[in-house]
């Protein structure tokens, strides 16, 4: 394995931390790790030492442009953890040289982009792993297994509970470059502009250039188990409403057969999702899991009902995947659903008006302001 992007989610991943389920993959017998790869000097060297000590020696390499290191054809697969920016370009470089590959969410900038990324995982016949973890996770599988079943009843709301869309653009003052930083390289196919302590190492994700803001960052996770609650993972909403202080108090969006899903608080104030049905509710996040009626969750699933993909863990799902050359607990084209969700609101946001989307053909219903939305332009020479 290689890794692109090795600041603190990629070096957790790598070399393990509390925010990676069942161990980093330095942890995993099956896997050799032998290159790592950042524009940030100090992630870099800090990851190949990572690893460099774990195997007694130094025979890790460290690179600054990913382009080395996708192109040694004695690496397998490549984590991908560079900023939300980067994702599809270090992956389709990945899947491309014949990779597989497991990815951080979100999976991309935009929807095109994550369209485009999702067919070259289809056509080159690789396995591509979502971050989406909660995929693996029990207590969310079980709460969608409830809702898959008819447990709850009919569906009528689903209430998602993640922050908002980042800011247009940063206007802090330039700065020098550090000379730790490959500034050109770390903004790739962004807009130029001169550098800024407020974007890199931090700050980032608080911008359009580089990131969706927290629509994209908790969103990535929670729209996703609400697209996995409503068996919507080949599809998605059909209208989206930003709040315009009436009938839509919050964001707000519908799907084919009437369910309505909001982007508002829930019972508990952590990232979550609440489902609400006919004959009751549930609601699951990562430190909690609530129902009514309360007997919801000891309701057992029997065996001629809807199970759902059982990974009980990622990484090693990951890795077993690779191995068999089956579909991971969150493949390519899950994610490129759920981040899509996700771009469909922060564009209601921005263009502050009803959308009304065709899921099948992912495009907006004349509306050829919003369908420019769907992609962006990429500086010269990145493209897709």
């Amino acid at each position: 394995m290689g890794a692109i992007g090795t600041g603190g989610q990629g070096t957790r991943h790598i070399g393990g931390g509390i925010w990676v389920q069942g161990g980093g993959f330095l942890s995993k017998p099956q896997v050799q790790f032998v290159a790592v790869c950042d524009v940030n000097a100090h992630n870099r060297n800090n990851a190949r030492d990572i690893v460099n000590k774990y195997y007694g020696n130094n025979d890790c390499a460290a690179y600054n442009n990913f382009r080395e290191l996708v192109a040694r054809s004695d690496i397998d697969a490549v984590l991908i953890a560079s900023t939300d920016h980067w994702h599809v370009l270090h992956s389709l470089a990945a899947v491309t040289t014949g990779k597989d590959v497991y990815c951080e969410k979100p999976l991309s900038l935009t929807i095109r982009e994550a369209r485009e990324l999702s067919n070259a995982v289809s056509r080159f016949g690789r396995v591509f792993q979502v971050g989406t973890q909660q995929r693996s996770w029990r207590e969310f599988r079980f709460a969608c297994e409830l809702v898959r079943n008819g447990y709850i009843g009919d569906v009528k709301w689903v209430t998602v509970n993640v922050g908002g869309p980042p800011m247009w653009t940063c206007h802090a003052p330039a700065e020098p470059e550090p000379d730790w930083l490959d500034w050109n390289l770390w903004l790739g196919p962004a807009p130029w502009r001169s550098y800024t302590s407020q974007i890199a190492p931090g700050g980032w994700m608080a911008y359009r250039d580089y990131s969706g803001g927290e629509m994209t960052n908790w969103g990535a996770h929670m729209f996703d188990i609400a697209q996995w609650g409503l068996g919507a993972d080949d599809s998605g909403p059909v209208e989206i409403f930003p709040p315009d202080g009436k009938q839509f108090k919050v964001l707000t969006y519908r799907y084919a057969n009437g369910t309505m899903m909001k982007r508002d608080n829930i019972s508990k104030p952590t990232p979550g999702v609440r489902f609400e049905g006919t004959k009751g509710w549930i609601e699951v996040s990562r430190d909690h899991l609530i129902a009514e009626p309360e007997s919801l969750l000891r309701q057992e699933i029997g065996p001629n009902e809807i199970h759902l993909y059982d990974s009980k863990n990622h990484p090693d799902n990951f890795l077993e995947c690779v191995y068999s050359r089956s579909r991971p607990a969150s493949d390519a084209d899950e994610g490129c659903r759920s981040i899509t969700v996700c771009h469909l609101g922060n564009m209601a946001y921005w263009l502050d008006r009803p959308l009304r989307w065709d899921p099948k053909n992912e495009r907006f219903i004349d509306d050829p302001q919003a369908d420019k939305m769907i992609g962006r332009a990429m500086r010269f020479p990145w493209r897709l």
